[in-house]
């Protein structure tokens, strides 16, 4: 098993997950993050920090396709191992849909 972050990260990037992380498997794209399911050691701690609930183990039903995206882009993307700030506008994000057809962007961000 491991933890995937999801669409809803989407814009909202809130960063709470990555200072928790004992391994450093996140990575960060321009306006979300992703966990590498290869480093994950399954420990949870990053589920309950994430505020708008995107991080699912992928044993969830709405996780199964986010595996191969998080390793995709975990494999492009720069490691990121301390919080920083959410984009402003990221309370305005936390309930839109769709966001990964309309929003998603696979440029590399900024760690």
């Amino acid at each position: 098993m491991t933890y995937v972050v999801t669409e809803v990260c989407i814009k909202c990037k809130y960063l709470d997950c990555v200072e928790v992380c004992p391994v450093d498997c996140f990575y960060v794209g321009e306006n979300m993050l992703v966990i590498h399911p290869d480093e994950c050691i399954d420990c949870g701690v990053c589920e309950p920090e994430c505020p708008i609930e995107a991080i699912l183990p992928d044993t969830s039903p709405e996780a199964e396709r986010w595996v191969e995206h998080n390793r995709t882009y975990a494999e492009r993307w720069p490691n990121i191992t301390r919080k920083g700030e959410p984009p402003p506008d990221a309370d305005e994000w936390k309930e839109v849909p769709d966001k990964f057809n309309k929003h998603f962007s696979d440029k590399p961000g900024t760690p």
